[in-house]
């Protein structure tokens, strides 16, 4: 599963966004990972984030 993540994070802003320096690597990885978990909808999840999907009622 990580491999995955880490597959989706190089191919979704690394590679279109090069950082230039360590410290903006490290901020855009700050920056990936909060909208993963917060804003990109994912299907296997029924269509929402992985917050939404974890926070939703069970009833």
């Amino acid at each position: 599963l990580m491999e995955g993540f880490f597959g989706t994070l190089k191919c979704e802003t690394i590679y279109l966004e090069k950082p230039q320096n360590i410290e903006q690597l490290e901020q855009q990885i700050h920056e990936y990972i909060h909208y993963y978990n917060h804003e990109r909808i994912q299907l296997k999840l029924k269509g929402l984030c992985p917050v939404q999907y974890r926070t939703q009622s069970l009833g």
